[in-house]
């Protein structure tokens, strides 16, 4: 039997008497409705159509790309109303909100209240993502091993701890979201002061960066591990590592991410066995008690430490890009888990995983992750029938910063695309992927061509810019 089936079904939280997961059929077709527009909500889309289930998809709002495997439709991810009515519009059976922000804006309850089922979790679960302080909080009451931490909303008093603490390096984030730049590494007095200011006085995230969390450096191998949970069963997805820093040799500034390998080299079947019994498990067994039950994606960006694997911090849905890596490796339909998770059935479903390996390089604009010129012509890119034969070889493009204009494709992001390719072992997939990655062009693209070679350094290395 499958050795992950074998693990998923061990750390069920509550036994269930399994269904036959024809249960989980429905057999008139399905109209798709994906909130999000980017590299991630393109594999997620490619994925969902893999289902014999999926008559039409709808995206909100898509991008270029997308738009070439679903309708887009105009509006924003975080805009409730919007997607409701458009919901009702187009006759939506079945909802994925994907992105952080709809999440914590409760655009998944919105939906539910309606009558239309989603995946992806309530307003109040996804606090796991939209609060550093109520997550680390979260770890420090049910003993999930994390980095030391004091949390502060008031400028002056977090600068004071930091000179009377005087340990460097040191992160300091900021509690709300913020684009995925609300992360700072600071190296002395001086950049731990101007970081709090930028955060705190300076409100460079809005209201994100009214509290702060202050943490100590950890150090060593950074895993993320996306798991689907129910709220009763925890089904892992295969590990991956991303490649945050902007240039080879893990150099330059950090980015969304810049590549991802899956698996990773480092997280060992003994490692998955303690990660399961001392953080999978018991956050979400904390977050049952806490009244938030989690249903969806949760994401464990992990260090594994000296002292063990700590939790460097959650998120509430997929990762981007590690979705476009990880999604591709995955053999059970995906909208079958997605309704299995929506109705708690998901110890019902043997989740089965391909063999080999996922590489994913990302193809970003010239200047990213700082300014960007967008509107660019980018040519290279497979046509319909290309892109068909290259999707059976097992080398995907995932759009996730693109637009059509003048019936052209161009740039619309400061990631522009990811190359991804599945192949028996790593060597073969990283070489398709560069592969690919080499036919496209647009003026100041840029990429890493180091994913998956060198192992990127231990710790969470990211400088903090000052704002201009």
């Amino acid at each position: 039997m499958n050795l992950r089936l074998l693990v998923f079904r061990k750390y069920s939280i509550k036994p269930r008497q399994l269904l036959c997961p024809a249960k989980f059929t429905m057999i008139s077709p399905m109209n798709i409705l994906v909130i999000g527009g980017g590299g991630r909500e393109h594999a997620i889309i490619k994925k969902l159509k893999e289902s014999p289930q999926v008559k039409q998809v709808y995206a909100l709002p898509g991008n270029g790309g997308i738009a070439q495997d679903a309708v887009c439709l105009p509006g924003k991810p975080a805009d409730g109303k919007a997607a409701l009515s458009y919901a009702r519009e187009y006759g939506i059976d079945f909802a994925v909100v994907s992105p952080d922000d709809p999440l914590v804006c409760g655009v998944a309850d919105t939906l539910r209240e309606s009558g239309i089922p989603a995946f992806g979790p309530s307003a109040k679960a996804a606090a796991i993502e939209g609060s550093k302080v109520f997550s680390k909080d979260l770890m420090k009451r049910y003993g999930i091993p994390t980095a030391e931490y004091a949390v502060f909303d008031d400028s002056a008093q977090a600068i004071a701890a930091m000179e009377a603490r005087n340990r460097y390096p040191a992160v300091i984030k900021a509690d709300g979201l913020a684009l995925g730049k609300g992360v700072i590494i600071v190296q002395t007095k001086s950049e731990a002061r101007r970081a709090i200011q930028y955060l705190m006085e300076e409100k460079a995230f809005g209201q994100s960066g009214s509290r702060v969390v202050i943490e100590e450096f950890l150090t060593g191998p950074e895993v993320t591990v996306m798991a689907f949970t129910d709220s009763r069963t925890i089904v892992p997805l295969i590990s991956s590592m991303d490649h945050k820093r902007a240039f080879d040799n893990n150099q330059g500034p950090n980015t969304g991410g810049m590549g991802v390998i899956a698996p990773n080299p480092h997280y060992t079947p003994a490692i998955a066995a303690e990660c399961m019994e001392r953080i999978f498990r018991p956050t979400v067994e904390a977050m049952n008690r806490e009244g938030r039950p989690f249903k969806g994606c949760l994401y464990f960006g992990l260090m594994l430490t000296d002292k063990g694997p700590k939790v460097i911090e959650y998120n509430c849905r997929f990762g981007d890009p590690e979705a476009q890596a990880v999604l591709p490796l995955l053999q059970t339909e995906l909208l079958t888990i997605m309704q299995a998770v929506e109705a708690e059935r998901l110890a019902d479903l043997a989740v089965q995983f391909r063999g080999g390996a996922s590489a994913c390089v990302i193809l970003a604009s010239g200047g990213y992750p700082g300014d960007y010129k967008t509107g660019l012509a980018i040519a290279g890119l497979p046509d319909k029938d290309e892109a068909e034969r290259l999707e059976q070889s097992g080398v995907s493009v995932f759009h996730a910063g693109t637009a059509v204009q003048d019936n052209s494709m161009v740039t619309a992001g400061g990631r522009v695309l990811g190359i991804t390719a599945v192949a028996n072992d790593l060597p073969q997939a990283l070489r398709r992927a560069y592969e690919e990655a080499a036919k496209i062009r647009f003026a100041g693209m840029h990429y890493r061509r180091d994913i998956g070679k060198n192992n990127p350094l231990p710790g969470c290395t990211s400088q903090f810019n000052a704002a201009p």
